[in-house]
């Protein structure tokens, strides 16, 4: 492939403009790096944060810590911030970084193809509503487009030709009102557990289906006073001081999770205080009580939820579904009997692609296969969640085995991101055409992260959760803390990567050389 004066040439390409593309877009400008490209499928920043506007969407994670250092915030209305305060946070820190003129929204990737004669990555564009596509050749390519950002339907018989209103929680339909209507939400994940408790009251049953209960713990959340707040502006460090507090907090579950899970035995006993304050039948905390360690799947908070599955007009349906049809939803029992529970909207709260990423089957590298074949076959493996043998110079935000069960994603952003911008320093410093990690580094930090994963209670505690893929591997997981996973972030290691200098003026094939790889 050639690149012709019809393609529009960039050093940096980065797809998605949540957090990661945000944070890196960001960066690379602080840095210097001024020629790069942001595409976003979407109309505006935001991600996760813009697409899940479901009744009673929050964070699970504190507002302090859950926003970027370099752009504190003291203006957050509550501990956890509801979905509409972040979205604000995140378009008012891309408005005051000056980025935005770089950025292209409602723009889709349609493909991403190494051309190693050029030392490029040539990415296809078609805007969303049609027109013109724009091709670019980038010097480096960065995905952000992390992995909350395809919703997974269900595989139901039947679904398509269910005759009511139906949409995945990621994709709510506001125009529909669910006032006085019967109501059926399959899932009990971090979506479901926000919508039931918003969406209860107003409806004429609800229809909750449970596939495995989660562990939920009291939400200890509250409102910042007006005092609270003026200080957390004007009193220099104060903000600082609160976030280093919650982040050790944080930290604290680190060892439970990954070394020590009895530790959370008493964690969990107060998680089964939450179910008998919030449900007085014994069936109904029967049926809500996990029957897997805490902390296998993620652990939730909420003082909602429960009190909501108690109420006169909300179900909790354990029987395994059978099929949809137009009109309702059909379940087998034990002793195999049907019954169909008619419905007028269904919502599905099924999660996300995390372990087969999307944009992984648009990105072809250096030996003509694609990211998502090369991971079908061995499983989604990055060298420190961020780089892939036989990919030159891609980087990806949020990949494999960089996601936490107990902290904010925010920080790992952070981490990543530096990591990227040195890469990219290292590269200008020393001539450098194209870096690649090699396959023994690689599968040498692939083979540690799951020598660690073992023990973990992501591994032990009994649970078949959406961290594990096809394989039953732990890809999404970091199963150490976070500032470990920054330390490792915090310089580019050229040592494990091969480089190549430039593409000669006159000549298309560059001069590989291997750097203490």
């Amino acid at each position: 492939m050639s690149i012709t004066s019809a393609v529009r040439t960039v050093d940096h390409l980065v797809i998605g403009a949540g957090f990661a593309g945000l944070c890196a877009a960001i960066k690379l400008d602080q840095a210097g790096e001024k020629d790069f490209v942001v595409v976003e499928r979407g109309s505006d920043v935001g991600g996760t944060w813009r697409d899940n506007t479901y009744p009673g969407a929050a964070c699970d994670v504190p507002s302090q810590l859950y926003s970027f250092s370099f752009a504190p915030n003291p203006d957050w209305s509550m501990s956890f911030s509801p979905q509409p305060e972040i979205q604000r946070y995140i378009q008012r820190t891309a408005q005051a970084s000056g980025t935005l003129d770089r950025f292209r929204f409602e723009t889709t990737v349609d493909d991403a193809t190494w051309d190693a004669d050029q030392q490029r990555w040539i990415v296809r564009t078609s805007p969303v509503a049609g027109g013109d596509p724009t091709t670019y050749a980038a010097r480096t390519l960065i995905s952000g487009a992390g992995g909350l950002s395809e919703p997974k339907l269900p595989e139901i018989e039947g679904i398509g030709s269910f005759g009511g209103e139906l949409f995945h929680s990621a994709r709510w339909n506001h125009d529909v009102d669910l006032t006085g209507k019967r109501v059926a939400i399959i899932g009990t994940g971090a979506s479901s557990i926000q919508i039931v408790p918003a969406i209860q009251p107003k409806v004429a049953h609800l229809d909750v289906y449970q596939r495995t209960a989660p562990w939920v713990m009291p939400r200890h959340d509250r409102t910042y006073s007006s005092l609270e707040k003026a200080a957390l502006r004007h009193v220099p460090g104060l903000q600082k001081v609160y976030r280093e507090a919650i982040y050790w907090g944080r930290e604290s579950y680190v060892l439970p999770f990954t070394r020590m899970p009895a530790i959370l035995a008493p964690v969990q006993r107060v998680a089964l205080g939450n179910i008998h304050k919030g449900i007085a039948d014994p069936e109904l905390r029967a049926k809500v009580t996990p029957d897997f360690t805490m902390g296998c799947k993620r652990i939730l908070i909420s003082n909602t939820y429960y009190p909501a599955l108690a109420a006169d007009n909300c179900d909790v349906v354990t029987d395994g579904i059978t099929r949809v049809t137009p009109t309702g939803i059909v379940t087998t029992d034990g002793a195999g009997h049907e019954v169909e529970r008619e419905v007028d909207v269904l919502i599905v709260a099924t999660g996300f692609h995390t372990t087969e990423l999307p944009i992984t089957e648009h990105i072809t590298g250096r030996e003509g296969h694609t990211l998502a074949q090369q991971f079908d076959e061995t499983g989604m493996s990055a060298y420190k969640g961020t780089t892939v043998p036989g990919f030159p110079n891609l980087f990806l935000i949020v990949g494999p085995n960089t996601g936490l069960g107990h902290s904010s994603m925010v920080f790992m952003i952070e981490s990543q991101v530096s990591y990227v911008v040195d890469a990219v320093r290292t590269m200008r410093a020393h001539d450098y055409g194209t870096v690649e990690v090699t396959e023994r580094a690689e599968r040498a930090f692939h083979a540690d992260v799951q020598a660690r994963m073992r023990p973990t209670v992501w591994s032990t505690g009994g649970c078949a959760s959406w961290y594990l893929d096809k394989h039953g591997h732990n890809t999404t997981l970091w199963p150490r803390s976070t500032f470990a996973f920054r330390a490792l972030t915090r310089s580019f290691d050229v040592a494990a990567y091969t480089v190549t200098a430039p593409v000669p003026t006159t000549s298309t094939t560059p001069d590989r050389k291997v750097v203490n790889a």
